[in-house]
């Protein structure tokens, strides 16, 4: 459940005056800075720890964005490493991004890609895709940290079966800019007069701040949905205190970001595509998709992950996270076992 600030309001006002300028009334407008403040559902996977932000009873998603796992950060010790098995998607795209570590992504589609920190990495999931993320063997050997999010969008309802594709695009072809000493890394989407080369289907904005102690930064206009998440410190947002690990969906405004210690702050947002069904790894505007794809992990229709002898993920009994209840059974405790 989202946790509401115990007084997110601010107030305003103003005179109205009669013709002999005699004060008559008092206007009093309310206005918010935060339309919604959630906070993490704390999960592991296999002993590895996700914060988990969306979807959420109350908030089912911020412009195209459905799902928000922050994944550590986590030490692995020598000979342990992150494994999350083969499992399907489709009708969305998966957005990875590290701010420490390496995954190795592999997927039915024959692609083998390193996950660096900077570098964005989209999946396409489309008509339907398989694919697993790994440690590499090198980092396992000696230990290593991973540290990162893993965001998901929709795709509109006339893309949703698009073929399936994955794009990597290094750390070094994301757009940044300095403003007021702020650094400012727009990976997905247009904003700050930069644009991002990564692909979007609507229109989408996801961007990584760096804030110095004391420094402060404005989030971008005309976004028609947009949300800011407290990575690893406090940010005053306006006159609000946002706690890290919290992600807070903003009302429409100017609004303005402070750090009080250095800080990395997140902004993701953009145009809502309409209500969207979910359970497990699926996303889909139709129900009876997600059931006929939940039919085809089950019966092995979909390809196989290249190069991962791995025994797949097993399509769950219930997933307590499902945004179609009136369908699919979520009397049991739910899914933890693969994104």
């Amino acid at each position: 459940m989202f946790a509401r600030k115990s007084n997110p309001n601010r107030c305003r006002g103003f005179f109205l005056l009669d013709a002999a300028r005699n004060r008559r009334q008092t206007v009093v407008i309310m206005t918010t800075v935060f339309r919604h403040t959630i906070e993490p559902r704390r999960i592991k996977f296999d002993g590895f720890p996700v914060a988990r932000l969306l979807p959420r009873i109350g908030l089912k998603g911020v412009g195209p964005w459905l799902f928000f796992d922050h994944m550590g950060p986590h030490q692995f010790d020598a000979g342990q490493g992150l494994d999350v098995v083969p499992h399907p998607h489709i009708n969305l795209a998966t957005v990875t991004y590290l701010f420490d570590g390496e995954i190795l992504h592999r997927d039915s589609l024959g692609n083998v890609q390193s996950i660096t920190p900077g570098a964005i990495n989209l999946m396409v999931a489309g008509s339907g895709i398989a694919h697993s993320e790994r440690s590499p063997d090198i980092l396992r050997r000696s230990g290593h940290t991973v540290h990162g999010l893993q965001l998901w969008h929709g795709l509109p309802e006339d893309l949703e079966e698009v073929d399936a594709s994955f794009h990597h695009y290094p750390a070094g072809a994301i757009p940044e800019m300095t403003l007021n000493g702020v650094r400012i890394r727009l990976l997905i989407g247009e904003a700050f007069g930069l644009s991002s080369p990564v692909r979007t289907f609507a229109d989408t904005l996801y961007a990584e701040y760096h804030l110095p102690a004391g420094e402060s930064a404005t989030v971008p206009l005309e976004v028609q949905e947009l949300a800011i998440y407290a990575v690893d410190s406090t940010l005053r947002v306006d006159s609000k205190i946002l706690q890290p690990g919290r992600l807070a969906m903003l009302t429409a405004g100017n609004h303005q970001i402070q750090a009080e210690n250095d800080t990395r702050a997140v902004l993701i947002g953009g145009q809502s595509l309409g209500p969207r069904y979910m359970w497990w790894n699926f996303v889909s505007s139709r129900k009876a998709r997600i059931e006929q794809a939940m039919e085809d992990w089950k019966e092995n229709r979909f390809n196989a992950v290249y190069d991962d002898g791995g025994a797949p993920a097993p399509l769950p009994a219930s997933d307590s996270y499902a945004m179609m209840s009136d369908q699919v059974d979520r009397s049991g405790a739910g899914s933890n076992s693969e994104r």
